[in-house]
């Protein structure tokens, strides 16, 4: 009788995962990090773009797109996530078996020393995504704040897998919390068959090698994680009798609410693309700056922001009849924000002026007041 061990398709999917989130931090796109958020100019750079924390409409958006989707995973999936993506439970299934290769003697101790250098790997990764790599192990060593994060994201990580372990899962953590109210009648769950119960073996196998410690042929549980090891378990010993295992896997997935959730999830990822699309290449912005100066002069301060991966050489001007006094061609690096001042000379009685940035194929025109 085929029957898939869910347990290798797992492993696959959390090994790929790990080095998916490891090598993240490394990958470059258009010369900066596919993801990393950067803290001091809060920036987040985005597989090629850049979102900056002052478009809060593609913050919005972004939110909105996380939660849709997670939403919709959860309702039809159940906790796929928890059983098969979750880092806690990768983490823990990937020490324990790397501690399994020493034997079942001593696991729980071995996995414990395994975990000490995969928890600093894993707080210097968390690490890389707000500080680049490189820039983070040189910091590391010689800058005290670096450091200190370091360690305590160290220890906090070791604390809460050796200590807490699985029952974070079945506890305190809030996503699991969340799904109790997501959950319907079709929902892809483990259940185990009771109308089969008399041929079961009561062999309790499901129960020993359960990770959070429940009792499949109690029924559902929302302490379950869906990590399907007690599907495993029992397929050894019910295939010997040419029988399918007892707990399985049971839902409808391709449903009405499914498309419908599933369109809207896919929808809202396509306003974020065309709104990051539409942005224009350059933001400029101007304001007056509020000093006594002679007559005729007022000083304005002006950032520009380039959106595009290419760098832009810029001319600031003005109309005839205003003089711009100070640096007017300006550089901006890829990505890069450009900060400045200029006096601006107008003719007595106007009390508007305008101030224009070209080049590059870009033409902006900002109108500011004059006093």
């Amino acid at each position: 009788m085929k029957q898939i061990v869910w347990k290798r398709y797992r492993r696959v999917v959390e090994i790929l995962q790990a080095i998916l989130l490891t090598g993240l931090p490394f990958l470059k796109i258009n010369g900066q990090s596919a993801l990393r958020f950067d803290i001091g100019e809060l920036n987040l750079y985005f597989f090629g773009t850049i979102i900056r924390i002052g478009e809060f409409y593609l913050i919005l958006a972004a939110t909105l797109f996380l939660l849709l989707f997670i939403s919709a995973v959860t309702v039809v999936f159940g906790r796929v996530w928890c059983g098969w993506l979750c880092p806690q439970t990768v983490l823990l299934d990937l020490t324990e078996s790397l501690a399994a290769i020493f034997g079942r003697k001593h696991l729980k101790t071995i996995q414990k020393l395994i975990l000490l250098p995969v928890s600093a790997l894993v707080a210097i990764t968390m690490i890389w995504y707000f500080v680049e790599p490189a820039e983070a192990m040189r910091q590391l060593a010689t800058s005290p704040l670096i450091a200190g994060f370091f360690l305590v994201l160290w220890v906090s990580v070791y604390l809460e897998l050796a200590v807490l372990g699985r029952g974070f899962c079945t506890s305190i953590c809030p996503y699991a919390m969340m799904q109790n109210a997501l959950f319907d009648k079709d929902t892809l769950v483990i259940e185990y068959d009771q109308s089969r119960d008399a041929t079961c073996m009561k062999c309790d196998d499901c129960v020993r090698i359960c990770p959070v410690g429940i009792d499949i042929k109690d029924g559902l549980s929302n302490r379950c994680i869906a990590c399907a090891e007690c599907i495993d378990a029992c397929w050894v010993k019910s295939s010997k009798r040419n029988l399918p295992p007892f707990p399985n896997y049971k839902g409808n997935i391709m449903r009405p609410k499914a498309y419908l959730l599933g369109g809207v999830t896919i929808a809202t990822a396509l306003v974020l693309v065309l709104l990051i699309v539409a942005r224009p290449t350059v933001d400029f912005m101007v304001n007056r700056v509020q000093e006594p100066l002679p007559a005729g002069l007022n000083r304005y301060a002006y950032s520009i922001y380039n959106n595009s991966s290419r760098p832009l050489e810029l001319e600031l001007s003005a109309p005839e009849g205003v003089t711009v006094i100070g640096e007017s061609r300006i550089p901006v690096k890829p990505f890069g924000v450009v900060r400045g001042k200029v006096l601006v000379r107008a003719r007595a009685g106007q009390d508007k002026v305008k101030l224009n940035l070209k080049g590059n194929g870009v033409s902006l025109t900002r109108e500011t007041g004059f006093l």
